[in-house]
This record gives C-alpha cells, sequence and structure tokens, in this order.
C-alpha cells in the first residue's frame, strides 16, 4: 500500500473550509487548474466526489462532512506540533476573545473575570455574545472563543467540555409575596402565574411535566428570553421566576427565593470550546481564568439549598 501525500490534508481542509475551489485556490495561492488537479487527486485518494455541484454552487457530500472536523484537528495539531514554542507574556499579549454566556452568567461572574484579566493581561478584552441556542457552529468556525452553559444534544460531539459547577432551579418572587412565608407545596405554586424562561419561546418544560405527574398545571402568563429579564419583572410583578440559583445569586438580591416543591434534576453547568484550541497557549489562560472565577464565587456562596429565603 503506497503511503498517501500528507500534503493533500491541507488542500482538503481549505477546501472544505471554504467550500469553493475558487476562494481555496486564491487561499493557497494555487491557480485554477492547479487547485482542480488537486480536488480530482483528493477524489482518487478518498473515493469520493467530496463536493458536488447545487446550483452555482458546491456542497459537501456525507463523506466531506465526516471528514471536515477531523481533517482539520489533524491539521491544526501537525502546526502546533511543527512549530515553535512561544513563552506566554500575559503583559505582552494584545488579544481579544469572545464569550457565548447567558445573561446570568456574565453579570454573576463577567465583574471579576475582567478584574483578573485586567491585572494579569491589561491587552485582553473580552467581548460578549448572546447565546440564542446551543448550536456549536461558532465554536466551530472561529467566531466564539469559549462558551458556557450546559452540554445538551445539539452541542457537537467534537466540543469540549469541562464542569464548572452545579446548579438547581429554585422560585423566586419579590419581597412581601404570598409566598414569601410558610410552605409551599406544589398546588400552591402551581396556582399562581408564572414566567417562563425559553430561548425558544417555549411557555412549557421541565417543571410543567413535573407537575403533570402530579395532576397539576402552572398558568404561564409570560415568555422571556433569559433569567435576568425574568426576575426584573418577578421583582416588579406578582409573577413568579423559576431560575438556577447559584448562576443567579447576585441577580437575586432583595427578592425571596425557595426551592421548588417538585423534583427536578440539578443541571451542570459547563465550558465549552472548539479542539482546535486545545493547544493554544492564550486560550489555555483564559480557560484557567474562567474556572478559577467560578469556583471563588460558587466557595463564597452558602450551599446548594441552604439560606434558599433572602430578603
Amino acid at each position: 500500500m503506497s503511503t498517501p501525500d500528507l500534503n493533500l490534508l491541507v488542500t482538503l481542509d481549505v477546501l472544505l473550509t471554504e467550500g469553493s475551489v475558487a476562494r481555496a485556490a486564491r487561499r493557497l495561492r494555487l491557480s485554477p487548474s492547479a487547485m482542480s488537479r488537486a480536488l480530482a487527486r483528493l477524489r482518487e485518494t478518498t473515493g469520493d466526489p467530496l463536493l458536488v455541484r447545487a446550483g452555482r454552487g458546491l456542497v459537501p457530500t456525507p463523506r466531506a462532512l465526516e471528514l471536515r472536523e477531523r481533517v482539520g484537528q489533524i491539521v491544526q495539531d501537525a502546526k502546533a506540533a511543527l512549530g515553535p514554542a512561544e513563552e506566554l507574556d500575559l503583559e505582552k499579549l494584545v488579544r481579544t476573545f469572545t464569550l457565548r454566556t447567558s445573561e446570568g452568567f456574565a453579570e454573576t461572574f463577567g465583574a471579576e473575570l475582567m478584574a483578573r484579566l485586567g491585572r494579569q493581561a491589561p491587552g485582553v478584552r473580552l467581548r460578549f455574545v448572546q447565546k440564542p441556542d446551543k448550536d456549536s457552529a461558532p465554536l466551530r468556525d472561529g467566531t466564539v472563543d469559549l462558551e458556557t452553559g450546559v452540554v445538551g444534544k445539539a452541542t457537537g460531539p467534537e466540543v469540549r467540555a469541562q464542569a464548572l459547577f452545579r446548579d438547581r432551579f429554585v422560585g423566586v418572587v419579590r419581597a412581601g409575596h404570598a409566598l414569601s412565608s410558610g410552605e409551599i407545596t406544589p398546588a400552591g405554586y402551581a396556582a399562581e402565574k408564572h414566567i417562563s424562561v425559553s430561548r425558544q419561546g417555549h411557555d412549557r418544560g421541565p417543571i410543567d411535566d413535573a407537575l403533570s405527574l402530579l395532576g397539576l398545571a402552572r398558568e404561564v402568563v409570560t415568555v422571556v428570553g433569559g433569567f435576568s429579564t425574568a426576575l426584573a419583572l418577578a421583582r416588579a410583578t406578582e409573577l413568579i421566576a423559576s431560575v438556577p440559583e447559584r448562576h443567579t445569586a447576585a441577580l437575586r438580591a432583595g427578592m425571596h427565593s425557595f426551592p421548588l416543591p417538585v423534583a427536578l434534576p440539578e443541571i451542570t453547568i459547563s465550558l465549552l470550546w472548539h479542539p482546535r484550541l486545545d493547544a493554544d497557549p492564550a486560550h489555555r489562560w483564559l480557560r484557567g481564568c474562567v474556572r478559577e472565577v467560578c469556583a471563588e464565587q460558587m466557595a463564597a456562596l452558602p450551599p446548594s439549598g441552604a439560606g434558599a429565603a433572602e430578603g
């Protein structure tokens, strides 16, 4: 069996990333004819057309989609292995990192994280962007450097994940609300009016499923896209917001929080990134800063379930 031309890996990576022979040729500084010959060799080597015409453009075959992440990682690993190791100088580091997080995460941990980065690397800037879904495409294409959230079915299988902390949902009402004193039963909780939090606009979720097992249903009168919005509404109305306890500790100041009277599993908030950045020294340093800030903030809070009533 002949040894494959490993230079084709770089060509394949660029072709699959660009999805265009012309753009790949420009990026590799090859003529269109040379790029076409390279694609022909790749088709012969892989036994697959890889890119097929669809209208005026090209679309990847299933085999190409399967190869895209693997080949990209192989090329990144090769570049890291063959490149010179550089010592990370935080004082001279100038870089902007994009973090995709929920509003609650940014509001709870953002200030301390920025302060820590400012002390260690004054040339580093953080850009927080909203998280409308769990699609891993922004991590794949490099528009997002880090993400926080719960690993789900939409999370790409190649994405790296490291647990930051565990959390559970609690109910939150304004100080002086009818539920701010006395025992809260499932029936009493369900009888009140509620705020539902859903990025997709759904008015039903795990809480409703847990209530239905008890023969109960709650009345959702409004749906919002984030926990901070839900808490702002609950603070000014008679509505109940159900939010992650530790994730929103700072946002619930002055309000009354209580354990939900239905059984829900805890959630794990994780740090997510693409494997191509595993070996990047600056990215590795940033991941460490996020982990340390979360650990310190969590250690400063009472254990989950303790001191639930506030205000």
